[in-house]
């Protein structure tokens, strides 16, 4: 909910800047499988039978196989060595470690001391069971020594914990062929199209309504022609998949399209695509299809299993955990500072950030130590790695038990991450760096990632916000900008949806896009809207008001009741004419403020942004909260 979730077609340009470029971002929320990386690429070709048995404190050695896909030879010895790893979360300590392990996180090294692309390699790994009966998932992914984890490489063991006495005799270490198969392949068209969904990178998502999921699968083509341009697409292309549309979409009928290289029959094809998850808790299918040469691929589908386990519900029962005072929308309150997760630390970065700033600043530890004084420009390297912090300021590495925050020592300092350019990780056509005030790097164990955390004023996060261009009308985005500050202080107020990772809202469509300095400074009418709004938020009885927004309507918003359940006084269902006139389909949840109708309202009817939100949000106020 809040922000546009699922971005605007690239039809409606003005509304959202995000549509000029199909952005492939680099982050799967389970696991990931990412594009090849450094010539590494994997596919699994063998594994254990799933639910294998070992008895409680026994050792079982298991074997798995993987074919080298990629263009670099795997070795056993030396740099970017060939090993697998706990996974799942990464660098944990399993309970089926055996007294040959590398560590406690590397299991085993690759077998063969040389394996070429296109030949198999080798994976023994001895497993200690636990003392505990019962069963168990454990999962591991190969990597290359300080290169990358290796596309493909990820697996899941399933394996029961029992005495010999109930032991399923069926339950033997049997190897299984081709253990990655999805299935049969579709019957061969009168086109020669045939397709079998080969590898996935995750049997089942698990993620917040809303929340982005990077996935990849592996298709092979079981037809008898070349497939040359290749695109997934919504299961309904007139309808499309509204609920999972994603800001890296080619557009709203094109998940993805790939057109390099061509894949002969019987060839696999690696695909990797983005969308969100759906908006209401609990179990969905999301579905797509696959199209050859602009041809969908008869009786074939890609399904994908969510597990939505939060939802708008959650953030409406959320608790207050601020002040009382500084939620009661009669009181006057200093600016609140937000936290944005803009940057998950991982391959797109060499697991590294390099930043600097444009005036002196000071890298201190989160227990606010001194590390480091630094001039303008200046850049510092830092990582976190089992369990430590490192850095290195010019003095060679250093390290900390402490995460790491990097300060401006002026007010409107910017700290750019040098590292990080989405024009080359995500095919944008901005770097977008550049951020205002605050950086921290911080470790969390919950989802066991690193994050890049811009704290900064709220305001100021505003100005780089990418939920809107510069061209908009101007109205519209107070209006945008005032439920998008609403949205933020929302849950600045609560501080539970992200309390786990230490931080309010993160940068994406799963909460409110933000692009940061960069965006800011292409797009200065936003800014202007900001400034004439400043601090004024939408309220609800004296309280701040949860007001989710999105894409376009099909004639009419939802009541809070037809998607979520239950009773919001504020969010009734109300008429979307122009919508309704321009033939639209709903594009979003349908709860709260119609974008496009909004913007209509704007620029057709000559609505200011006050008339704009009092019509989508029912007896609410706009007061302001701080000056």
């Amino acid at each position: 909910m809040g922000g546009f979730l699922n971005k605007v077609p690239q039809v409606f340009l003005k509304l959202t800047s995000i549509a000029i470029a199909a952005i492939f971002l680099f982050f799967l929320v389970q696991p990931a499988m990412a594009a090849p990386k450094k010539g590494f690429e994997a596919i699994q070709v063998s594994a254990p039978k799933s639910g294998f048995t070992i008895e409680p404190g026994a050792t079982q050695k298991i074997t798995i196989e993987f074919q080298n896909i990629g263009t670099t030879t795997w070795k056993n010895t030396g740099n970017a060595y060939v090993s697998v790893y706990t996974y799942g979360p990464k660098y944990r300590a399993s309970i089926f470690r055996a007294d040959n392990w590398v560590d406690y996180t590397q299991g085993a090294l690759l077998k063969e001391s040389s394996v070429p692309p296109g030949k198999v390699g080798t994976i023994d790994l001895l497993l200690k069971a636990p003392l505990t009966e019962g069963d168990y998932k454990e999962t591991f992914n190969l990597a290359a020594e300080n290169k990358t984890w290796i596309p493909g490489g990820e697996f899941t063991l399933t394996i029961k914990v029992a005495k010999a006495s109930s032991k399923d005799p069926s339950a033997t270490l049997g190897m299984t062929k081709g253990v990655s198969s999805d299935g049969t392949a579709s019957p061969v068209s009168s086109a020669g199209l045939s397709a079998m969904l080969l590898v996935r990178s995750a049997k089942q998502i698990t993620a917040q309504a809303g929340e982005e999921v990077r996935y990849k699968i592996g298709v092979k083509n079981t037809g008898n022609v070349v497939w040359r341009s290749r695109e997934i697409r919504p299961l309904d292309i007139a309808i499309a998949s509204s609920e999972t549309q994603n800001a890296s979409w080619v557009s709203d009928t094109k998940v993805a399209v790939k057109t390099e290289g061509e894949i002969k029959p019987g060839a696999l094809d690696l695909i990797e695509f983005s969308f969100n998850a759906p908006q209401t808790k609990g179990t969905h299918i999301v579905k797509y299809q696959f199209a050859v040469d602009d041809k969908v691929v008869p009786d074939f589908s890609i399904d994908i299993p969510v597990e939505v386990t939060t939802g708008s519900p959650e953030a409406l029962e959320s608790p207050v955990v601020v002040d009382p005072n500084s939620v009661a929308s009669t009181n006057i309150i200093s600016e609140p500072t937000i936290r944005v997760g803009v940057l998950i630390v991982d391959e797109e970065t060499d697991w590294t950030v390099e930043i600097s700033c444009n005036t002196d600043w000071e890298l201190r530890g989160g227990n606010t130590a001194l590390l480091g004084e630094m001039t303008s420009g200046q850049m510092v390297r830092a990582f976190y790695k089992n369990q430590r912090y490192y850095f290195n300021r010019g003095a060679g590495i250093e390290q900390t038990n402490d995460y790491l925050r990097f300060i401006p020592k002026t007010s409107d300092g910017v700290c750019t991450v040098q590292n990080f350019d989405r024009r080359k990780t995500r095919k944008a056509g901005y770097a977008d760096n550049q951020f205002r005030d605050v950086l921290e790097l911080r470790y969390n164990s919950a989802k066991d990632r690193t994050w890049l955390i811009n704290e900064l004023p709220i305001d100021e996060y505003l100005y780089g916000l990418g939920e809107t261009s510069n061209d908009s009308n101007q109205e519209y985005k107070k209006a945008l900008v005032t439920v998008a500050r609403t949205y933020a202080l929302y849950h600045w107020e609560r501080a539970t949806k992200h309390a786990s990772e230490y931080f309010h809202v993160n940068s994406t469509a799963d909460d409110q896009v933000y692009n940061g300095y960069e965006y800011e400074t292409r797009n200065p009418r936003i800014r202007e809207a900001v400034e004439n709004t400043a601090g004024i938020t939408v309220n609800y009885q004296n309280a701040t008001a949860l007001t989710p927004y999105f894409s376009r309507s099909d004639g009419r918003t939802r009541d809070w009741s037809e998607v979520w359940g239950g009773t919001v006084a504020w969010l009734k269902s109300v008429p979307a004419p122009c919508d309704l006139r321009k033939g639209r389909k709903l594009w979003g949840h349908g709860v709260g403020m119609s974008a496009t109708e909004a913007l209509c309202m704007a620029e057709e009817q000559g609505k200011n942004w006050k008339e704009i939100l009092g019509y989508f949000y029912k007896d609410i106020d706009l007061i302001k909260r701080w000056n």
